[in-house]
């Protein structure tokens, strides 16, 4: 078989079964990227001097695990649902079957992040700031899961790398799951954790992750199969690329604006010596 007919290594999205127990490897891909952003939180939290208690900590995590969640769900059926939900509303409430958006979630957990921050008056930027350098690693695990799922699939292509997967057809596509997953996770997360150890202006870290991650969804959204029940909807476009560009355009004026008020954030040089 040549390399251009890659053969996708079929996986179980089931990662443990204990009797009528399942545990997907997608639950567990948002378990592990909620814990390893509560852990850079505190982490960052305690570098960069800011005061949050253990307790409103406790607070933002619980109040983003919720954002997420609801966001996401909801988001999935305003942007990619069809009338199925209109049929049968009570499946907005099935999660178990699937179905999550990424800018719905992410427009969740800013509501959340916003009223937590009134809750508790701390700066929503530098909360933002602070939750924004451990975001990517769920964006890495959430990506290398939905590999494993075998979903979300590129466009054909006679790249070397092509792979054929179990639902896409007999022809080689981009494993685009992977190339999300490197941008949007790795190299994201490794741009931010550097920028993390240096003074910066308030706002910066979060305008950069929403920067970032729209263009990586954007340039990745080219060699990615549109979802099926909704196809190309403005020419060349998908509905990722859409919900995208005012995501981009919110990142770069949240880094312009931050940058011209110039209030540098907790990061200091001594901070930047501790990490």
């Amino acid at each position: 078989m040549s390399l251009a007919t890659l053969v996708y290594p079929v996986l179980d999205p089931v990662a443990l079964r204990l009797g009528p127990l399942v545990i997907r490897w997608y639950g567990l891909a948002y378990v592990a990227g909620f814990v390893a952003a509560a852990l850079i939180l505190r982490n960052l939290n305690r570098s960069w001097k800011i005061g949050i208690t253990d307790d409103q900590q406790i607070d933002i995590v619980l109040a983003s695990i919720i954002g997420v969640i609801v966001g996401g769900r909801l988001g999935y059926v305003l942007f990619y649902g069809g009338s199925e939900y209109l049929r049968e509303p009570l499946k907005v409430f099935a999660t178990w079957d699937g179905g999550m958006s990424f800018h719905g979630g992410l427009a969740g957990i800013l509501i959340a992040g916003w009223i937590v921050s009134k809750r508790i008056g701390a700066s929503f930027l530098r909360l933002a700031d602070l939750g924004a350098v451990g975001a990517p690693i769920g964006f890495l695990l959430g990506r290398i899961t939905n590999f494993v799922n075998g979903e979300l699939w590129g466009r054909t292509t006679d790249a070397p790398w092509g792979m054929v997967f179990p639902t896409g057809g007999p022809l080689p596509r981009h494993p685009s799951q992977l190339y999300e997953a490197f941008l949007e996770g790795l190299v994201l997360f490794l741009v931010l954790l550097w920028l993390s150890r240096r003074k910066r202006p308030e706002g910066v870290i979060f305008g950069v992750l929403l920067s970032g991650y729209a263009v990586s969804r954007i340039l990745v959204e080219f060699v990615r199969e549109p979802d099926l029940q909704l196809g190309f909807i403005a020419g060349p476009f998908t509905m990722g690329q859409l919900l995208s560009l005012p995501m981009l355009a919110v990142g770069v004026w949240v880094v312009w604006r931050a940058l011209r008020a110039g209030k540098t954030s907790a990061g200091s040089a001594e901070s930047e010596s501790e990490a």
